[in-house]
């Protein structure tokens, strides 16, 4: 299979599995905006739009994210891309305050499938085209479809959601980062470590049209933490071995896609005489809509999402968040202890004092100034998000949200938002800030979640959803104590 190549290349640290050929630059020279919001921007040009109108208006697009049938492609779970998320409470900074510290966690952008998904995804392709003579109506496409992802790389999309990210990072916080740089990590994977580039490079060209004026410290340093077995890594779970031996979020799934795939199921056997598609091929076949999307140079959804009607859509969201709320989050009793780590470097950061931590954080480096640096104001970390939703738990952000029923589908409001696609789509970023405030003797923290504002409930947070510093790290308890960590090693029986 052949790689893709970067577009991105950056100063290393700590990469010694990343290799050289990977990080080679693959620029366009002439500088033009690409992807899909350069269609936007031509589009807008082509309905008599001047340029600086239509630039403006291609970047109000990239600020709310992926709009393209937002009824079907803001309920594919994980494999949503990024889109702003409509948020309660106003996400502009209040009045009378500033931001003196900001910190995103972000997933990777788009991607291939996995190696195990991509033969799953080829193999029932190869089974529906043996069994099926004729394809009619919405399935006629799939006479001349043949499978052609690859696995596990960053798709051109995706490439672009990481830019778009960056520039949205320099936008949100100009009176930080015109002066100063955000300090990058990134999870070892390759897609992860390019999409720390790819944020970086669009934070540099926002910062350079900004100042008008040549950016002599790009690129930037990415420290990169490795996720060889065994090694210690906030940003990629690993070292729990009770945690990574459970499949209380299979279970999960299984129970649920029991109930709403048969109709789905049917139909698509009604609709491809000879296949007897099972249920979970024709999950398959649900997750070629979101995969086929973020792959494709139009960036348009692909013919699989009409397929599927909205309510089904919102059952497959539903079907994906089980994933993460009974596999990571609070339905698995070691799921927010995979969070600990990150969030007592979070609280490292906000209070400016060292990592207390005897869980995943890797002490060589977080005990270093050069990889854990203490006292800046602006932190980026990319990781994946399985651990991202594992981090959520840890810190609570959904207490409110009751246990999920894996029998039949809750609504995104009955889960006060804790779905796949409102919290970790691709190139998901949720932002920590803290605010200092006239009147206020202390700083206070609030949290974004793709644009949505939080409402810090297990800190008792005021109408505007913050929490001063104290009560937020007061609330901490369970990541500062190590969660369950010393459950991680027991042996059964």
């Amino acid at each position: 299979m052949t790689a893709r190549p970067s577009r991105w290349r950056h100063k290393m640290a700590a990469v010694p599995e990343v290799e050289e050929s990977l990080l080679a630059s693959d620029r366009a020279s002439d500088g033009k905006t690409t992807g899909w919001q350069g269609r936007h921007r031509s589009l807008f040009q082509r309905r008599g739009i001047p340029t600086r109108v239509a630039t403006f208006m291609t970047l109000a697009v990239l600020a709310i994210g992926y709009q393209c049938e937002p009824e079907r492609s803001h309920a594919w779970g994980q494999y949503s891309p990024y889109f702003k998320v409509h948020s309660e409470i106003s996400s502009d900074v209040p009045p009378q305050c500033h931001v003196a510290f900001a910190q995103i966690l972000s997933r990777h952008g788009a991607r291939d499938p996995t190696v195990s998904k991509t033969f799953a995804y080829s193999q029932v392709i190869k089974k529906i085209k043996s069994k099926v003579r004729n394809f009619e109506g919405d399935f006629a496409f799939l006479a001349s479809y043949s499978y052609t992802l690859g696995a596990d790389q960053l798709t051109e999309f995706g490439k672009q959601e990481m830019l778009n990210s960056g520039r949205a990072f320099f936008s949100r916080y100009e009176d930080l980062a015109k002066n100063l740089l955000p300090f990058v990590r990134a999870s070892g994977q390759r897609r992860v470590v390019e999409s720390a580039q790819g944020f970086n490079e669009g934070f540099h060209r926002a910062k350079t049209a900004a100042a008008g004026t040549e950016d002599k410290e790009y690129p930037y340093n990415v420290t990169v933490i490795s996720e060889a077995a065994g090694s210690n890594n906030t940003l990629d779970h690993g070292l729990c071995t009770a945690f990574e031996a459970s499949d209380i979020g299979s279970i999960a799934q299984s129970t649920y896609a029991s109930v709403f795939t048969p109709s789905i199921t049917a139909r698509l056997n009604a609709n491809l005489p000879n296949a007897n598609l099972t249920f979970p091929e024709a999950i398959l076949i649900m997750d070629l809509c979101p995969f086929e999307t973020v792959a494709s140079s139009s960036s348009t959804p692909s013919p699989f999402c009409a397929l599927f009607t909205p309510t089904e859509w919102k059952q497959y969201d539903y079907y994906q968040t089980l994933g993460k709320y009974y596999g990571y989050g609070p339905g698995n009793p070691l799921g927010p202890t995979q969070g600990v780590g990150f969030v007592n470097e979070l609280v490292a950061r906000l209070t400016g004092k060292p990592v207390v931590d005897h869980t995943s954080v890797n002490g060589t480096l977080d005990t270093n100034p050069n990889t854990f640096p203490l006292g800046r104001s602006l932190y980026a970390d990319f990781g994946h998000d399985n651990d991202m939703t594992a981090v959520f738990a840890a810190l609570g952000l959904y207490n409110s949200t009751f246990s999920l029923s894996t029998t039949h589908m809750m609504t995104v409001e009955e889960m006060h938002g804790n779905s796949a696609a409102w919290t970790v789509p691709f190139a998901a970023r949720a932002y920590f800030e803290k605010l200092q405030c006239e009147g206020e003797e202390e700083e206070l923290v609030r949290v974004l979640m793709n644009g949505r504002v939080l409402s810090l409930e297990s800190c008792g947070a005021d109408a505007l959803g913050r929490c001063t510093l104290g009560r937020f790290v007061g609330s901490l308890s369970f990541a500062q104590a190590g969660g369950n960590w010393n459950q991680c090693f027991k042996r059964s029986g």
